[in-house]
Formats: structure tokens, sequence, C-alpha cells
């Protein structure tokens, strides 16, 4: 059988219940991309509607094949919006709106607080895009940072039992300046510490159509810069003792780090909207604390 000759059923045949759908394609495309200035091994899912309620289905080899060589120049709305509008050229008569969304690891390096050393963190990212028939793009990039939080409560409380430690180790009328500095520097002067935790904060933003880039980097130094005790990579002691000044000076409940997080993309004028989600991985509970806020976003997204 020559390859002319070969049968396509999904063309030739109707559907036997006359129903559209909203998203048909594929998920878990595993592909590269070029993004902030780097290659990253990414996994997509690109679909498009089927809104001729008759068609047995879509061409999805046509959607694969409009990915190839995707990774081949830097990821940008521009480029985005060209391959979208291919995946609806390629199903004319079909389709109407058309998908994708990339998720991947991108890897940036990040000094130590005090010190010469840095390391590479990975921050987990998805970018998800879509294309309706009038031209109209959507583009939202979303973001994980972890950072450590102090916990207000905790604190308060070892700093009262700091308290009665001291009054019961100097109850005299007098107190000897070096003896007390002393008493400090001793396990049994500071009795008990704040517990903290590592912490997430998953951050989504959603673009205007002519944005000129995806704004990763952007978005995790805004919100690391807020927050005030990203996680660290290599560091020396000087390093986890300015971590330490950082937490003590900076503690937050999870409704802390979600006002601080709206506050400072609030202030990021070329928004179109945006939603915060933070999570504390509690060391005290065996559950974790969470709070959300948005603005201008669907509660169905």
């Amino acid at each position: 059988m020559t390859p002319s000759a070969l049968s396509d059923v999904a063309h030739q045949t109707r559907s036997a219940q006359t129903l559209g759908l909203r998203w048909v394609g594929m998920q878990g495309i595993a592909l590269p991309v070029q993004l902030a200035g780097q290659p990253i091994a990414a996994q997509m899912d690109a679909g498009v509607s089927l809104d001729q309620a008759e068609a047995r289905g879509i061409h999805m080899s046509r959607l694969y094949l409009a990915l190839q060589g995707l990774g081949l120049t830097p990821l940008t709305p521009e480029r985005l919006k060209a391959l979208l509008t291919a995946f609806l050229h390629s199903h004319q008569g079909l389709s109407a709106q058309a998908f994708l969304r990339i998720r991947g690891q991108a890897l940036f390096e990040r000094p130590a607080l005090v010190s010469a050393l840095s390391g590479w963190k990975a921050y987990p990212f998805e970018i998800h895009s879509q294309l309706n028939a009038e031209g109209l793009l959507q583009l939202r990039l979303k973001l994980e940072v972890a950072y450590s939080s102090t916990c207000p409560c905790s604190a308060s409380l070892a700093r009262q039992l700091i308290q009665q430690r001291f009054a019961e180790q100097f109850d005299g009328p007098q107190v000897d300046a070096a003896e007390v500095r002393a008493w400090l520097g001793r396990a049994e002067g500071i009795v008990a510490t704040p517990h903290s935790q590592r912490s997430i904060a998953a951050l989504s933003i959603a673009l205007p159509a002519d944005a000129p880039e995806i704004p990763l980097l952007a978005l995790l130094e805004r919100a690391e810069h807020c927050l005030g005790t990203a996680v660290q990579t290599a560091v020396k002691r000087a390093d986890e003792q300015a971590f330490a000044l950082a937490n003590g000076q900076n503690l937050m409940f999870c409704e802390d780090a979600a006002r601080r997080l709206h506050q400072t993309l609030s202030q990021w004028a070329d928004l179109r909207g945006f939603h915060v989600s933070v999570t504390h991985l509690e060391s005290l509970h065996a559950h974790n604390a969470v709070a959300e806020s948005a603005w201008n976003w669907p509660t169905d997204y």
C-alpha cells in the first residue's frame, strides 16, 4: 500500500455523538526551551478545542510537529502566539482556541548573604498560554520560590522563657554586665528558640499580550527581596549567622507573607492580574499553614 492510500479515520469518519470538546491534545511532551538565558528541559501540554461537533477528532501529529524547533530560539510571548496561531491554522474548521502549557525548572546562581560563595537553586515554573480565533493571547506565568519563615508567636514565647530564666539567674539588686554577657553565650542562657520552617510561595501572574519577554527572573527577584529570607545554597558560618539575623528580624505568619507578596505584585504596573499562595510547612504541627490572595484573577483558574 502506498502512503497516499493510507486511511485517515479521524478525517474520514464522523462521530456518532455530536458534541464539541473544550480541549483535545497531548500531555507530557518532552522538549527543550530557551528561557531566562538558559536551556531548560520542559514538559508540555498542547491542545486545541474541538468545536466542530460532528468531527471524529483532531490531528494531534500536527500539534506535535509544530512544537519541533521551539527550543531553537528564546521563548517569548511573540513566539508563543506564533506557535498557537500555527495550531489553529492546522485545524481550520475544527478549532477556535489553542492551548500550550509548559512546565520546567530554571536554575539560577544565587549569592550567599555575606561571603563570596554562591550556588545554584532550582525554581519550578509553569507557563500557560491560550489563543482564541480573534487572535487574543492570554498568558500566565507561575513560579515557586522557597523561603524560611519564623513564627512570631513562637518567638514571643521563647523570649518569655529567656526572661524567666534571666530573672532566676540574676535576682539580686545589681547585675554585672560581663557576667550577663557570658551567660547569654551559654546554652542555659538562651533556653528556648522559636521554630522556623521551609516555606513555599507559589506566584501566578497574568501578562499583557504584547509583553516583550517572560519575566521569570524579575518575578523571583521581586519575591525573594520582598520575603527577605530566601533559602540559601553554599554558606559559611558568617552567612548562616546573617541568615539567623534575617529570620529573627523578619518574623512572619503565612498571612504576613501573603500580604507582603500581594503588595509587591500590586506595584508591578505591567501585570493584568495575579494570584499568591503561600504554604508554611509547619515544624510545630503535622499540617501546613496556607494563605492566598489575588487581584483580577478568575476564581476557577
